[in-house]
């Protein structure tokens, strides 16, 4: 799996957890969460897209997809 850039997910992280500061331990379980995450995401959206016969992933997918996964 591709890695996310950790500085995007460090400045996610800070702006919504108050400015804290983040371990580096606890950023590569962060960013591995993360990219869980969009994992599911993707495969959720995907298989959507492919029930109804697209090769495209559309905003409805994902938006089902956000319901499905959490």
């Amino acid at each position: 799996m591709a890695e996310l850039p950790g500085a995007a997910v460090k400045r996610l992280i800070q702006q919504h957890g108050g400015g804290l500061r983040i371990s580096g331990s606890a950023m590569s379980l962060a960013v591995r969460a993360a990219e869980e995450y969009i994992g599911r995401l993707a495969r959720e959206a995907g298989a959507a897209a492919e029930k109804e016969r697209r090769k495209t992933i559309m905003d409805s997918d994902i938006q089902r997809a956000r319901e499905s996964v959490g």
